[in-house]
């Protein structure tokens, strides 16, 4: 067996890194595909289980199937590229996806429905709306209009006294309508005051320490990252 290809099954599943022990549904590869492109990228091993144990594939099938989820089942389109890893007279395929800088990219599920993944430790989840606005406001060029009404004063005074916030307290405690709320936690984001934080249950927004917001204050308009 390749060394490398060992390493990276002892390794287990990650946040850079998922198993599947065959592609069944295009759809569902589609769903990490997307994940790891919204993400920091990463690499699925088809050809092994969850606990490591290699099955090998039918390589070319394989690569066809994840073409398809590449192509026809992600909006837009996923680059990917593969290799081929032989061990225990079996084929893994490697399928590795680089963070896209055209994200949002969404998957379309069993009932025609197009939805945002993001990774986080080794599991797919939905993409908040908050970083769907996100995205999509780091792929403009007007920047955030820095305006400090009173919606964006009570949640700059609500971080900095207790660090972090969801969408729902924020809409609750600032009489925000709910998307309202998720827009203006998505603006701090890209200015770069708050950033996400994946809990077990919830997604939190935290204060970002390293923010400098005695310049951030003096500012009319931020421009994007």
């Amino acid at each position: 067996m390749s060394t490398k290809l060992l390493q990276m099954i002892r390794e287990g599943e990650h946040q850079l890194q998922d198993f599947k022990y065959c592609i069944s549904d295009s759809r569902k590869i589609a769903r990490s595909l997307v994940a790891f492109a919204n993400s920091e990228g990463g690499s699925l091993l088809i050809g092994v289980k969850d606990n490591g144990h290699i099955v090998g594939v039918q390589s070319d099938e394989e690569y066809y199937m994840v073409e398809s989820a590449a192509r026809i089942y992600s909006r837009p389109p996923v680059a990917f590229t593969t290799r081929q890893w032989h061990a225990e007279g079996k084929t893994v395929l490697q399928v590795m996806v680089e963070p896209s800088s055209e994200k949002p990219h969404f998957a379309k599920d069993e009932e025609g429905k197009w939805t945002a993944w993001v990774r986080h430790r080794d599991e797919n989840r939905l993409a908040p709306r908050v970083m769907i606005d996100v995205w999509r406001r780091e792929k403009g060029s007007t920047g955030v209009l820095v305006r400090l009404d009173e919606a964006q004063k009570f949640l700059l005074d609500y971080v900095q006294k207790y660090d972090f916030i969801t969408v729902s307290a924020l809409a609750r405690k600032g009489c925000l309508p709910y998307r309202r709320a998720e827009q203006l936690l998505a603006d701090f984001i890209v200015i770069g005051i708050l950033e996400p934080f994946f809990g077990e249950n919830q997604i939190l927004y935290k204060l970002n320490r390293q923010f400098d917001l005695d310049a951030w204050s003096h500012k009319k308009r931020i421009p994007q990252k």
